[in-house]
């Protein structure tokens, strides 16, 4: 039986209207996809304003792993909302967040059985800051070091770190001093213009040769922000060796490693952390998006030596929310009891092996790359040049809307596909069957064009 149900071409008449409210009442610096307004979302399908129905591929940007109001974590968050909703974390003590942070510490990669703690925020982007500043702190260094092409969040710190967009940055400079950006190993566009395995990693020889050899010297950087698999910078995968590699070689130089997984942790890519397929152990894990299935819960996960901060040092008022982290320890809980990483692992295979056969049979798809259920299918105009395909994807991305499959994109021409982590094999192939439609009539429009 399908699960997708189109009764009124999208946007309808109820979604326009709140869309034209919308713009004239909110902030225009909140860019969208396109005019979706829903109405109501369980498990992997969404129901908008005008009663059409959609399979969910991208789980609210990576936020909803364990489906839409599932069942477990609503019950969860409603008992602790008859309970207390608010009684600051920062100044008073409750069960859940301590029960919380036992399990995200038994969650830490790595075998090392040294003491771990735990520091609450609201977002992705608090975390991160939580853990610039803990960087800070701790090595009394100024300097951090991060990637282009990394989306680490858009506070003041945070979007210091960022590059993955000028229009992120732009008009907000000064930024926080003291930040360098590197190349990432984005093999299918390499910076640097090599050729991996032959490269030997010259990205890695770059950073040491043209960064610390010429101009900040290592002894003065804090922290390396590292994302496993680059979220907005377009789902890219490094080689299965590079973080080793990397964590080597600087390691002597005692520069934290920051291990941002706010977009790929939590059974993303079918371990709890992505750098779980690196076999590495960063120093730092920040974590936030699916936590809390939803609520609104960011937090830092640190090895204890490094919490050398005294009290009233960094704290926030709304962190750790008792709600919120009823939630997450049900999230927690769900994944276990539903194997949703094995689910994951599976689906996510099934579904490479489908896209590296559209990478054969379609001139405008380029490069398919992932872990789990966190896959790029990066759109091209021609494979030959790999000249951006951005019109191709926004054109992918509406007719899929329209014809009930929710897609959205990274980088500069990546369809991001993130469905939640409870998708069956059923629901995938509904949703494939619709997305390849829209690919094939893009790919034929773009070789229309070329006659």
């Amino acid at each position: 039986m399908a699960s997708i149900k189109i009764v009124k071409t999208p946007p309808g008449p109820k979604a326009r209207k709140i869309v034209t409210k919308t713009r004239e009442l909110l902030s225009p610096s909140i860019a969208r996809f396109y005019p979706l307004a829903i109405e109501s979302a369980h498990d992997c399908l969404v129901r908008d304003v005008d009663g059409n129905q959609y399979i969910d591929f991208n789980s609210g940007i990576a936020v909803l792993n364990v489906g839409a109001t599932n069942d477990k974590v609503v019950k969860a968050a409603t008992e602790q909302l008859q309970k207390f909703t608010h009684y600051s974390y920062t100044d008073f003590y409750y069960r859940n967040i301590e029960e919380l942070a036992d399990r995200l510490v038994s969650i830490f990669p790595g075998t090392s059985r040294e003491k771990k703690q735990v520091f609450y925020g609201n977002s992705g982007a608090e975390a991160n800051e939580a853990a610039i500043k803990l960087a800070r702190y701790n090595t009394k260094r100024p300097r951090m070091l991060a990637y282009t092409g990394c989306f680490h969040g858009r506070t003041m710190g945070t979007v210091s770190l960022t590059a993955s967009k000028p229009t992120q940055v732009e008009g907000f400079s000064p930024l926080l001093s003291g930040v360098e950006h590197v190349p990432f190993p984005y093999c299918y566009r390499c910076p640097l213009k090599q050729q991996y395995p032959e490269c030997g990693f010259a990205c890695i020889d770059y950073i040491q040769d043209q960064v610390f050899d010429k101009y900040v010297p290592p002894e003065e950087v804090a922290a390396f922000f590292i994302e496993p698999i680059q979220g907005e910078g377009g789902y890219v995968v490094p080689p299965e060796d590079y973080f080793k590699e990397l964590f080597k070689r600087f390691g002597e130089y005692g520069i934290l490693f920051v291990d941002d997984e706010i977009q790929s942790g939590m059974g993303r890519t079918g371990k709890w952390f992505a750098i779980e397929h690196f076999g590495v152990v960063p120093d730092v894990i920040t974590v936030a998006k699916a936590l809390a299935g939803g609520l609104p819960l960011g937090a830092l996960i640190s090895r204890a030596s490094l919490m050398t901060w005294g009290p009233g040092s960094h704290a926030s008022t709304f962190g750790g929310n008792p709600v919120a982290a009823a939630a997450a320890l049900a999230v927690l809980s769900y994944i276990e009891e539903n194997r949703l990483l094995e689910n994951a692992r599976d689906q996510g295979e099934y579904m490479m092996g489908i896209f590296n056969e559209w990478r054969e049979k379609y001139e405008i798809v380029g490069d398919v790359r992932g872990k789990g259920l966190m896959i790029g299918i990066e759109i091209v105009k021609d494979k030959k040049t790999k000249e951006f395909g951005s019109k191709e994807v926004e054109r992918i991305e509406d007719i899929a809307w329209k014809k009930g499959v929710l897609l959205i994109s990274c980088g500069r021409s990546t369809l991001r596909i993130v469905p939640p982590l409870t998708i069956t094999r059923e629901l995938v192939d509904e949703a494939l069957e619709v997305i390849e439609d829209a690919i094939r009539q893009v790919n034929n429009e773009t070789r229309s064009s070329k006659r």
